[in-house]
C-alpha cells in the first residue's frame, strides 16, 4: 500500500498557515480542524516547514504566554521530510519512526499535494494486515 492510497481515502485536503502568523492563530487552527499538525507555506506555496502542538508547547514551557505573540516562523520545523505518492506505507512509517514525528507532508515536485499522519499510517499497516488475514482465512477454508 502507497501514500497515494492513503489520500485516496482520506482526502488531500491540506491546512495551512503562514510563517508570519502568531503561535494563538496557530493553535485554534489546529483545534478548530482537530490536527496536530499543519504545513508553514510561503506566498508561492513553496512549503517552509511544519507547525506543530508540539511546537506550541514547547514554546509555551520556554517563553510563557507572550509566546503566543511570537511568529510560526520562529517555532517551526524548517527541515521538512516529505514523502511522494508512490512512498509505501511501510516507508513512511519508518521515516515518521526514526525522525520521531507524526506528520509527513506528501509532495508532487515543489508541491504540497496532502499530509499523512502517524494515524492514517497506522490505520493503512491494520487493513492491509487484516486483508492479508481474510485471504489467508479464505485459503485454508477452501483447501
Amino acid at each position: 500500500m502507497t501514500v497515494a492510497a492513503i489520500l485516496k481515502h482520506k482526502g488531500n485536503a491540506v491546512t495551512s498557515v503562514r510563517p508570519d502568523d502568531t503561535l494563538a492563530v496557530l493553535a485554534v487552527v489546529l483545534a478548530e480542524r482537530r490536527i496536530g499538525a499543519v504545513v508553514v507555506l510561503g506566498t508561492e506555496g513553496a512549503l517552509l516547514g511544519v507547525a506543530s502542538e508540539r511546537d506550541i508547547v514547547a514554546a509555551l514551557a520556554a517563553h510563557g504566554a507572550s509566546a503566543l505573540d511570537m511568529a510560526v516562523s520562529d517555532l517551526m520545523t524548517r527541515t521538512v521530510s516529505t514523502v511522494a505518492l508512490g512512498t509505501t506505507v511501510a516507508q513512511a512509517m519508518a521515516l515518521m519512526t526514526e525522525g520521531r514525528f507524526r506528520h509527513l507532508p506528501v509532495m508532487a515536485g515543489d508541491r504540497v499535494i496532502g499530509i499523512v499522519s502517524i494515524g492514517d499510517v497506522v490505520k493503512a499497516r491494520i487493513m492491509a494486515q487484516e486483508g492479508e488475514v481474510e485471504s489467508l482465512r479464505a485459503y485454508v477454508a477452501g483447501g
